[in-house]
This record gives structure tokens, sequence and C-alpha cells, in this order.
């Protein structure tokens, strides 16, 4: 195993920025980072009427960002399983610049989840796709998952601009993370990243594929 599994009576870390996240030492986590244009501005405001749609359907009112996480747990569970489902699927579809299907590119981003793999964090699996990054990785304190994730996506986007030329941002202000908390969960999310490649239909050499093996 990568590292431990979400511990709900263990003390954790909550982050609120856009979107609350969660951390808790040596956890494994599933991370996704996104392209700046990988989804357009029309369909996040399309999500963002239909997150309102889903809590009027069932008599609330309210923003969903403050409403949701006031619901009971098998609501918020079917919340996140319809919406976070509908952001993968987008994803897989490769919209936008697709820089990264390059594998100049891609390698820029692989090497810099390895650099420090050991030492600050222990990787697991990971893929990088045309417009998005999913890895699996566990950290040795709360706070060095967001230390981290600022890291990769601060140093990648500096190294791919300079590549491209080009400059402003080249990832999604914040990464989307969850904690894992089971052994089947962990297996689906690593089978998750390995059959990421296969559903958006790449051929070799559009991808970065890394399976950890302990």
């Amino acid at each position: 195993m990568l590292g431990e599994l979400f511990d709900k009576d263990a003390e954790l870390l909550i982050d609120e920025h856009f979107r609350p996240h969660w951390s808790q030492a040596g956890v494994v986590s599933f991370i996704t980072f996104r392209a700046q244009d990988s989804i357009p501005r029309e369909v996040t405001q399309r999500w963002e009427r239909e997150k309102q749609q889903w809590l009027q359907h069932r008599g609330l009112e309210g923003h969903w960002a403050d409403v949701v996480p006031t619901l009971e747990k098998d609501l918020q569970g079917k919340f996140a399983k319809e919406f976070n489902r509908c952001r993968e699927e987008f994803l897989d579809t490769c919209h936008g610049s697709c820089v990264l299907r390059r594998p100049e590119m891609a390698t820029i981003v692989a090497d810099s989840l390895l650099h420090f793999n050991g030492d600050r964090y222990c990787m697991g699996d990971f893929v990088v796709m045309p417009n998005h990054v999913h890895l699996l990785a566990a950290f040795a304190t709360a706070e060095m998952m967001k230390e981290q994730c600022d890291s990769w996506l601060h140093y990648t986007a500096f190294r791919i601009n300079q590549k491209l030329g080009e400059k402003g941002k080249f990832w999604q202000q914040e990464p989307f993370d969850h904690l894992v908390r089971s052994l089947g969960q962990y297996d689906y999310l690593r089978k998750y990243i390995a059959d990421n490649p296969k559903k958006a239909r790449l051929k070799a050499g559009e991808y970065y594929y890394r399976r950890f093996e302990a």
C-alpha cells in the first residue's frame, strides 16, 4: 500500500479556499490538476446552473457551495458523484490546446512529480493526459500536500511556458483532491488512472503513465 487510509478519528487539516481541501498525515490522496483551458467558461457556468437546480429539485435554497456541506453525508455523496462524473467525463474529451500531449511537455510534469519522491512524499500511480493530470500520493504531514501541489504547479507552469515561449497561467487555480477511504477505493482509483488514456482514445506517446510498485 502506498500510504495509510483516511481515519475519521485522527487529526485532519481542512484548508478552505475556493473549495475545501482535506489532508491528513500519511494518508493517500487522489489529486487532479487541470490545464487552464481544459474546461471552457461556458461549461463551468452551465455546471453552476445545474448545481443550483440540483438543490432546487430537493426544495433547498442558497448557493450550493454553502448548502452542500450542511447536508447529510449520503446527499453530499450523491452531489459529489454527480458533478465529479461530469468533470471527469468532460476532461477525457481533451478540450483546449492539449499541450501535454507532446512528450517533452508531459515529461516536464512527470519529472517534477518524481523529483522529491521518497523524500517529501511517496508518489504512487499517475498519468499525464493532454490537458490534465491524475495522481495518487501520500505526504508526511497534512500541511505538505498543499505546499507540494503549489510547488508542482508553479514549477511545471514556468517550465512549460518557457518551452512554449509564452507567459501567464497554465493550470487551473486549484487542484481537486480526495482522501482515500478504503482499499477498494484505492484499487478503483489505480485502475481509473491506468484506464484514463484508453477512455480518451489516446495513442502511445500521447500520454505519460507511471505505475507504482511497492
